[in-house]
């Protein structure tokens, strides 16, 4: 049987005449499945009595925005003529000023009472069944993907956070969680806990609390999660590490419930200087944890190709590597992937080839989609993109998140609007997530189709050409037997070798050539040749080609 639609009457009570807040409420109401019915401004108590009961209002919802005072007296004749109704089980909420909210809240009368500061996912959530006010864990889903479905249209908030000592980390997580600014906190964990957790004898004292946190024990991730236990509850996840994957994997699920692994294909390593592993080492090890995790129905990330772009890569590598990881991932087990589309990576991208390179990751991979295997697209800004001026950081912050919600992105990371001068503090997370969450909100109300811009296209479709091109010619270099080169960690590592996957931040790299030289060119970041001309993908791959070819060689 079809359960009854619930209604909610709302108006503006009194002399208030103010209802712009009231149809915001009733529009979310409807998204809500609500039926709605709106009685409009500066309406008598006695009217909207009489229609909660010819409606058979389920709730009702009233504001007054004018003196509170006044309000305050008004608010409590409503409370005494509609008194019948709340005995009988009607639902009555308030939407006021700060000082009025907090008179209404004392009248005892109202299940939930907003001030204005509540987010419009707060809101809907409330409208969906969860009282805001007494909250517990079990109103806020603990797996990543039911908390997407959960907040949908809303993107998942996430945000990275790990200050150099534990108590300043676990004072701070528990102050993010209160003020319910995002849903996912990313641990930022130092260098020494990421590489040496499980290796005391190998940690560096006068490293401690480089780069987060200096988790020592699993009783610090421990402190963590429980610092978290409040609020909105959120989800915490954190990175691979460079070593010792599996056991910290182990450790990552007993004690922080991890909601998604991160997870390098090329990096994190003595490539970069992050880890022990030699390039085609790692690559075995990443695919391993990936497997792990794959097992378990925990989903992944792969932070790959950010890591090209910010080393300026040419934008077909940057979208072959997200393709590359997108294909290992579901090769190894994953069958929820989390495709990170980090944007101004590099910097000196267009916005609109920026929005075309993402257009390309997501219509490259889209083939992998299946029953058993699918993408989630996460966003986030530039790491490198942001300016120290903090004015004008804060604007790069709004306006990037407004771009990114041209993909509808399920989950968007915040980057805080702080990242060149200092890494984010507390205060700073909700402030970047408030401006953040405004930015969203302002996208969902109506949105221009920035993807149809015909330049756009075509660059994503030239993209996904130039890319096809890239993964032929990786392939090219598997020998012999191997059945799926794009998961070959050896090959995978000689396309790095030869220059194929290539950046031009390599340079006098044991691991990369460093030789492909790149320039913005149109919005673009393009290979060029000797005399700073856009090079074609397929002559940049023909050159590298004819320089490995026996006979080349013996010449």
């Amino acid at each position: 049987m079809t359960a009854k639609q619930k209604t909610v009457v709302a108006a503006a009570l009194g002399e208030c005449v103010h209802v712009a807040g009231v149809m915001n409420f009733l529009r979310l109401a409807e998204d809500a499945g609500w039926r709605t019915v709106f009685l409009g401004p500066a309406t008598p108590i006695e009217r909207v009595v009489e229609a909660a009961r010819q409606e058979q209002a389920d709730l009702v919802g009233v504001s007054y925005r004018l003196t509170p005072e006044t309000g305050a007296h008004l608010l409590g004749r409503f409370a005494e003529v509609a008194d019948e109704l709340h005995v009988a089980g009607v639902r009555f909420a308030f939407a006021g000023t700060p000082p009025l909210a907090e008179k209404a809240a004392t009248l005892g009368f109202f299940e939930q009472v907003f001030d204005g500061s509540e987010s419009a996912d707060q809101v809907l959530a409330y409208l969906r069944g969860q009282r805001l006010a007494t909250a517990t864990e079990a109103d806020f889903p603990q797996h990543p993907i039911e908390r997407i479905r959960w907040k949908s249209p809303y993107p998942l908030i996430r945000h990275h956070f790990g200050l150099p000592t534990m108590q300043a980390t676990i004072d701070g997580i528990a102050r993010i969680a209160e003020a319910r600014c995002l849903d996912v906190i990313s641990l930022g964990i130092d260098q020494d806990a990421q590489e040496n957790f499980f290796r005391p004898d190998r940690q560096d004292p006068a490293r401690r609390g480089a780069g987060g946190v200096p988790v020592r024990s699993a009783d610090d991730y421990r402190a963590l999660y429980a610092a978290s236990r409040r609020g909105n509850y959120p989800l915490l996840r954190t990175y691979s590490g460079t070593d010792d994957f599996v056991r910290l994997a182990e450790l990552y699920v007993e004690t922080i419930n991890i909601a998604w692994c991160a997870i390098p294909l090329f990096w994190f390593n003595q490539m970069d200087g992050r880890g022990p592993w030699d390039l085609e080492g790692s690559i075995r090890e990443h695919q391993t944890v990936m497997r792990w995790y794959g097992e378990r129905h925990i989903p992944v990330e792969l932070n790959e190709p950010h890591h090209w772009g910010m080393r300026d890569a040419p934008d077909t590598v940057f979208v072959a590597s997200a393709y590359l990881s997108a294909h290992n991932a579901r090769a190894f087990g994953v069958q929820d992937y989390i495709a990170q589309l980090m944007f101004n990576s590099p910097p000196g991208l267009s916005d609109a080839m920026d929005l075309a390179k993402m257009l390309a990751v997501i219509e490259i991979t889209k083939p992998l989609l299946g029953p058993d295997f699918r993408i989630w697209k996460q966003t986030r800004t530039g790491l490198l993109s942001y300016p120290v001026d903090p004015v004008a950081a804060r604007a790069h912050l709004a306006t990037s998140v407004y771009l990114q919600m041209a993909l509808r992105p399920h989950i968007i990371h915040v980057v805080g609007h702080t990242e060149a001068h200092h890494a984010a503090t507390a205060g700073d997370v909700i402030e970047s997530c408030g401006m953040a969450r405004r930015a969203i909100e302002n996208a969902l109300r109506g949105l221009p189709d920035l993807t149809a811009d015909p330049a756009v296209q075509a660059r994503a479709a030239q993209l996904v050409e130039e890319t096809h091109d890239l993964l032929d010619a990786i392939a090219q270099l598997a020998p012999a037997g191997v059945t799926d080169p794009l998961i070959d960690p050896a090959t995978l590592a000689k396309a790095v070798a030869v220059g194929l996957l290539d950046a031009p931040q390599l340079r006098n790299n044991p691991f990369a050539p460093g030789r492909v030289v790149t320039r913005f060119i149109n919005g673009m970041c393009v290979a060029v040749d000797e005399r700073g001309r856009p090079l074609e993908e397929k002559q940049r791959i023909q050159q590298i080609m004819d320089h490995l070819s026996p006979m080349k060689t013996a010449r």
